[in-house]
């Protein structure tokens, strides 16, 4: 089948120039409202965008500062052993008979008419 062409002759009245203009003013309205559309899902889009963006980049941040808060943790119970294991030097250093028996096996040091003999730690190695 072949197109149609139209055959009728449109009327030129003043009714007709109304319903045209006003036919028009429904196609800008609706062209505007299409316009404003697509420019809010544009800014919509761009804010959730940047919004998951700034999320993603604060998980980021969140994991590493824990993963630092475990390792400062750690040491922190580290160095409190430590500390504790100084504090009971201390309280042994404070102690003479502790003091004499250090003395007496790492430097040799001996009472009156005592001998002391170095021997090897460790075995021969023949």
């Amino acid at each position: 089948m072949s197109e149609r062409k139209k055959t009728v002759t449109k009327l030129d009245s003043n009714y007709m120039k109304q319903y045209d203009a006003h036919v028009e003013r429904q196609k800008r309205k609706k062209q505007r409202l299409v316009r404003r559309l697509v420019l809010f899902s544009i800014i919509a889009v761009i804010t959730i965008g940047s919004m998951a963006s700034y999320h993603m980049k604060q998980r980021a941040l969140h994991t590493e500062k824990e993963e630092q808060y475990e390792q400062l943790q750690e040491e922190l119970a580290v160095l409190q052993k430590e500390e504790d294991n100084m504090k009971e030097e201390i309280n042994l250093l404070k102690n003479e008979d502790y003091v004499l028996e250090i003395a007496r096996t790492n430097y040799f040091f001996s009472k009156e008419g005592e001998l002391i003999f170095k021997l090897p730690e460790e075995d021969p190695s023949y």
